[in-house]
């Protein structure tokens, strides 16, 4: 009870006014104890999910589980985080605390300054996408890699019934884009292919975001050939593919687009479709707290042409104000 009343103090957070959550809030003591009596006996059973699109930019189709089902969902996430966040590599920086994708960016900054040795040798990057990553997570191998994790807990029956109460039309593949368990999940899922990277493959220098990965060398060739290796295990082990037109091995001098960004070996410039995006958000008269979340964004970069425009933006937002 204690954990599920902790949960939904996290959950209710910028959800106050929703009327879903209002409706559950309603009789929020008894359906806590519903939702307790229902674990505590092993009855609970998970809800459906109401689908739909967002732009992000690109399409995603986004599943919004119930109240009381995303309530568990915080509930299972604030006992789970802890112990497998600690299993993690440190160079996973996706839906983690204390990561992020700024820390990754400079990250790879560092690498790219370790491996060309202060820009004096030639470093060759290569960058990797997983095709359809959330609808292509297979949930036997999930529950397989939970019960290395947790074998002898009471808690296996449980993810089984969060994993399975999402069916993408193959019935043992997807996670819904939308649970926060998801976040956590496919990180689980990953770590193994992590654990393989820096134990099997013994590479120093990794980088991975969600299904983006990185990896730094001064060898040319041998990013040609652990590539094989990279596909075999994500075929055998994880039921995974990697994006055939997202594998690329180019130089740092020639650019490399990760998260965002096109990075050089001395600065890194916006994505031409993140500032055309910006660009035209600002066209269409945004409020002064996005162009602040701009400005921050273009802290982390080398931008000077497009920081100018958007203070511009600001100064005039606020002459239009005095």
């Amino acid at each position: 009870m204690e954990n599920l009343l902790l949960a939904w103090q996290e959950f209710i957070i910028g959800k106050k006014h929703k009327k879903d959550v209002l409706e559950f809030q309603h009789n929020l003591f008894k359906n806590i104890y519903s939702l307790y009596q229902d674990l505590k006996n092993k009855i609970y059973s998970h809800g459906g999910y109401e689908a739909f699109n967002i732009s992000d930019p690109k399409p995603r189709n986004i599943h919004k589980a119930s109240v009381r089902d995303r309530l568990l969902h915080h509930a299972i996430y604030r006992i789970l985080y802890p112990y497998f966040d600690r299993k993690f590599i440190a160079d996973s920086y996706s839906c983690r605390i204390g990561k992020g994708t700024h820390k990754a960016i400079n990250r790879f900054r560092s690498f790219v300054y370790k491996v060309s040795k202060n820009n004096t040798k030639t470093c060759w990057i290569l960058k990797c996408d997983i095709k359809k990553f959330f609808a292509s997570i297979d949930q036997e191998i999930l529950l397989y890699i939970f019960q290395k994790h947790l074998s002898g807990t009471d808690i296996i029956w449980l993810l089984e019934k969060v994993i399975k109460s999402f069916n993408s039309g193959n019935p043992i593949k997807g996670l819904p884009l939308g649970n926060l368990t998801s976040q956590l999940l496919v990180n689980i899922y990953m770590n193994e292919f992590d654990q393989f990277i820096k134990h099997k493959l013994k590479i120093k220098y990794y980088i991975r975001y969600a299904d983006d990965f990185v990896i730094f060398s001064e060898n040319k060739t041998y990013l040609l050939k652990i590539v094989r290796y990279i596909v075999q295990f994500l075929g055998e082990k994880l039921s995974l593919e990697l994006h055939p037109n997202k594998v690329f091995i180019k130089t740092i001098s020639s650019g490399v687009d990760f998260l965002g960004w096109f990075h050089f070996s001395d600065h890194r410039i916006l994505r031409t479709t993140t500032k055309r995006r910006m660009l035209k958000s600002l066209g269409g008269n945004p409020s002064k707290s996005t162009i602040q979340s701009y400005l921050g964004l273009l802290e982390h970069g080398n931008n000077h042409k497009l920081k100018k425009i958007i203070d511009n933006n600001l100064i005039s937002q606020n002459s239009d104000i005095i």
